[in-house]
Parts: C-alpha cells; sequence; structure tokens
C-alpha cells in the first residue's frame, strides 16, 4: 500500500474504537475485534492497490478516493469480504460498501 495519511490512520482507529473493536497493530494495517470478529483494516490512498488474501476486510480512504478503490475492488473480485470506509473532510464516515452476508458485515 502506498504513503497513508496520519490523520486518517488515527480517523480510523478511532472509527473501530467508537464501533466497540479493540484495536491492535501498528500502521496503516491492523486489526480490529469484537466478539467473534477479527477484521483486518487497511487505511490507503490507494485505490489501485489491493490485498490477494484475507477474510474479513476493511479499507478506509479518503472520501474522494472511496469510488475509484470500490472500481478497483470489484474488479478483482477478491475472495474475502470486504467493506470501504470513507472519511469526509469534516471527520464524519460513510459506509460505502459493506460486506453482502448479514453473519460477516462490520
Amino acid at each position: 500500500m502506498g504513503p497513508v495519511n496520519t490523520n486518517l490512520d488515527e480517523q480510523a482507529r478511532s472509527i473501530f474504537s467508537d464501533l466497540g473493536y479493540t484495536v491492535s497493530g501498528d500502521g496503516a494495517e491492523f486489526r480490529a475485534e469484537r466478539e467473534w470478529k477479527s477484521v483486518h483494516v487497511t487505511v490507503t490512498e490507494e485505490p489501485n492497490e489491493t490485498p490477494d488474501t484475507g477474510h474479513l476486510r476493511c479499507f478506509v480512504t479518503s472520501e474522494d478516493q472511496a469510488p475509484g478503490l470500490r472500481r478497483s475492488l470489484t474488479r478483482a473480485d477478491p475472495e474475502y469480504e470486504w467493506a470501504i470506509i470513507s472519511v469526509e473532510d469534516d471527520n464524519d464516515y460513510e459506509v460505502v460498501r459493506a460486506p453482502p452476508c448479514r453473519s460477516t458485515a462490520l
């Protein structure tokens, strides 16, 4: 993954903490865990770079990069369940795409 805005990284951790997840790990890649779920979180500003492996993944990116990331992930059609959280300029966020299965939803 490419360079990440430190503020975006902090916002991603805050979002997951506020949702009741325990956050562990450093940098732009970390784990968010709650109950039986363990989500691999990737903070990115590079919509064309997507990991090949995983089970539950969530990508956190800026509002302007979210559409490109969604297109990239849709084209790649990875075998893992994925979601995208778009962080807006006012520090609010929107879930742009969530996993299709309720049992694995964030």
